[in-house]
């Protein structure tokens, strides 16, 4: 009988659900997946200006990881793009879960609540390039705010050019980013302690817990599906990333290219030109765009992993 009622049933309603989706679907396979494969297929390639018409195989992947002229720069921004991902895991992702706790605590009243969760989320809504053209003004080493202020609390001595010096400068644009975008993991943490059931908070106050073993114990890995989405998001956000960097240091990632990640080393190969020839490498661009987008793939698929484990653990 359950057979023959599936076999009757409307086609209108079996596939109905197929026009919702159609139109994202139409948009999605013309913007993205159309030239995400043309940019596979351009990776094979090279070619003068905007005509690459020959193949060479895998010769431009072979360019870019062995080719001292390109390799050296390719692999320094690999590891600034790592190091520019882990300090927003560490000081982005642990100071938006710390807001969230603090915005969610009950000793907190509401306008309270809303006139900080405002001041933290404003800077989400800047433009990138504003926020660090702003940020290069504060931190100019003759009159920038930020020196000002530490000659006037008579702590000169950590004056400095912080963008001016390869030990800083990354660390200094990965934080200006964090304090930038802390605004997003905060909201999602915020949601997810939301949704965490009331009853699991009674239990732990009858059973004498401390706010620390209800942390630890009940928020910490109630949370863990939602540390995993902003895990995720976070890392595809840096390794895109490219108008930060831009917009505080310039495209060539100084000084010595020790901002450079793999955003401006894709944008100084495939689109603007590598000093002082200034003709891009198209085939080469593509190259890069693919090892980028098959890093991403490959981490959003372990990180996936790991922490459904970690949620199925958590249940």
């Amino acid at each position: 009988m359950r057979s023959t009622h599936k076999s009757m049933k409307n086609p209108r309603q079996t596939w109905g659900w197929l026009w919702y989706i159609l139109p994202a679907l139409v948009v999605y396979v013309l913007f993205m997946a159309l030239p995400l494969l043309n940019s596979l297929r351009l990776s094979l390639y090279s070619g003068s200006g905007f005509t690459l018409n020959n193949f060479v195989g895998f010769d431009n992947y072979r360019r870019l990881f062995m080719e001292p002229a390109t390799a050296q720069r390719f692999w320094n921004a690999f590891g600034n793009t790592w190091i520019f991902f882990l300090i927003h895991m560490v000081v982005q992702n642990t100071l938006g879960l710390f807001f969230a706790l603090l915005l969610s605590s009950r000793r907190m009243g509401t306008r309270v609540r809303d006139i900080f969760r405002t001041i933290i989320f404003i800077p989400t809504t800047l433009a990138i390039l504003v926020t660090g053209f702003l940020w290069k003004l504060l931190l100019n080493p003759q009159w920038g705010l930020i020196n000002m202020a530490l000659d006037t609390l008579g702590l000169d001595s950590l004056s400095q050019p912080w963008l001016g010096q390869s030990h800083t400068a990354l660390v200094v644009v990965s934080l200006v980013s964090s304090w930038q975008w802390v605004g997003i993991p905060m909201m999602i943490f915020l949601a997810g302690l939301q949704n965490i059931p009331e009853d699991l908070y009674e239990a732990a106050a009858i059973d004498g817990a401390s706010e620390w073993t209800v942390f630890w114990r009940i928020k910490l890995p109630l949370l863990s599906p939602i540390i995993g989405v902003v895990s995720i998001l976070t890392f595809t956000g840096n390794f895109n990333a490219f108008d930060v960097v831009y917009a505080m240091t310039g495209a060539n990632g100084p000084p010595n290219y020790a901002t450079d990640i793999l955003g401006t080393y894709f944008y100084r190969i495939g689109i603007a030109g590598q000093h002082p020839v200034g003709i891009p490498d198209m085939g080469l661009g593509a190259a890069v765009a693919s090892v980028i987008f098959l890093i991403l793939f490959l981490g959003v698929m372990i990180m996936r992993g790991f922490f459904s484990d970690k949620s199925e653990a958590a249940q």
